[in-house]
């Protein structure tokens, strides 16, 4: 029997971050999407195709303190998540994942999600940089354009080349 869309998003992020391992990674499950929704409601975006999600895009507005600890690798993702308070004004966005399943991808959906997800964020905060910590060639590509067609600044923790299991904070 074939996997479901969702099945398959679940699986694609397990592959690609690979967080279950990693404790310090953050483990998107229901209570770290309600606190994400508190931050503000555009943090998490879903292309679905009408049979499910076929794209996941997550940002996490936070300080510019915290963007560059966790830059300088002084705290983790899931510290990042962790300290970010609610109720803030954020000037700093963690470009945090984003997931395409294989047959949608270079359609234009990641870019699509993450604009329309930083332009409401922005009205409600002075965003000033984006930050990633890309984990593929095309994570670190889409960030940049990203960056581009938003012309906010965008900074870098490690290149996606250098990461490894062992490596992640």
């Amino acid at each position: 029997m074939a996997l479901s869309n969702l099945e398959r998003m679940i699986q694609l992020a397990e592959d690609v971050f690979a967080y279950k391992s990693d404790p310090n990674q953050l483990d998107v499950d229901q209570e770290v999407m309600e606190r994400l929704y508190r931050i503000h409601p555009a943090t998490v975006s879903e292309f679905d195709d009408g049979n499910g999600p076929v794209a996941w895009v997550l940002l996490i507005p936070t300080t510019m303190d915290l963007m560059n600890r966790f830059l300088e690798h002084e705290i983790s993702e899931k510290e990042l998540f962790d300290l970010t308070p609610e109720d803030s004004v954020y000037d700093a966005l963690y470009l945090c994942s984003a997931l395409v399943l294989e047959e949608y991808r270079r359609k234009g959906i990641t870019k699509q999600l993450t604009l329309a997800a930083i332009e409401n964020i922005r009205k409600d905060h002075p965003i000033k940089a984006l930050f990633v910590w890309a984990f593929s060639r095309e994570g670190d590509l889409a960030s940049e354009k990203i960056s581009r067609l938003t012309s906010i600044p965008l900074m870098k923790r490690g290149n996606y080349n250098e990461i490894s299991n062992s490596e992640k904070v």
